[in-house]
């Protein structure tokens, strides 16, 4: 595969519609490509609203069906009210995080007002050396979540995954570690899991090497 071609595959990678050795390919690809990565990154947010879709959508229903002449009212309300709780949710984690830097590795649960509790959970796994901290909070969907990160042995493309209480799992977010660069990175994500329903996160690079695990109480 060409450079150029390469190039054009990340919408077709984010979207999970490239063939295994395709897929396979392009990760090598992303190690040596800053842009790529993240473009990858970018269409995070895209791929959960369509797989947020389809597992919502009735199979009956016509992909190519439009919206009701209400339905761009209600998404702006739903986006702006989505955008004042996410403020509060911040300064409720770095609240959290405060708890835990005083009180040691554990997690956090904080109400804001009316909202549902904001979760924060973190850890460092011994062997890899990866630190990362997960802050959810339960949305109507399913969850909301951030995601920070330190990996100094970049570089290498990975993914949070969310693992289920039956057993299921679902990327929340992806990303590429630069090389060899410790410094903090902040990811956001979602879920379609509620955080009472998430057992653990797992980092995980996208060859399958287990990075670290956060365990939510």
């Amino acid at each position: 595969m060409r450079s150029l071609e390469r190039h054009r595959d990340v919408a077709a990678y984010a979207l999970g519609v490239l063939t295994e050795a395709e897929a396979f390919r392009f990760e090598d690809h992303l190690m040596e490509c800053p842009r790529c990565a993240a473009h990858v990154t970018e269409f995070g947010p895209v791929t959960r609203q369509l797989l947020l879709y389809r597992r919502s959508t009735p199979q009956f229903v016509h992909p190519m069906a439009k919206p009701g002449p209400q339905m761009l009212t209600r998404l702006l309300e739903a986006v702006a009210a989505r955008h004042r709780a996410l403020r509060r949710r911040t300064l409720y984690a770095v609240a959290a995080s405060v708890v835990i830097a005083l009180a040691g590795p554990a997690v956090a649960m904080m109400a804001g007002g009316d909202d549902a509790p904001v979760q924060v959970v973190q850890a460092t796994d011994a062997r890899s050396g990866v630190w990362a901290q997960v802050t959810t909070g339960n949305e109507a969907y399913g969850s909301q979540v951030e995601l920070k990160v330190k990996d100094g042995a970049g570089p290498r493309a990975c993914h949070l995954i969310a693992i289920g209480r039956d057993g299921s799992e679902e990327t929340v977010t992806s990303w590429h570690a630069a090389d060899h660069d410790a410094r903090e990175n902040t990811m956001m994500g979602a879920s379609t899991m509620h955080p009472n329903e998430v057992l653990r996160y797992e980092v995980r690079t996208t060859g399958g090497e287990h990075l670290v695990t956060l365990k939510p109480r």
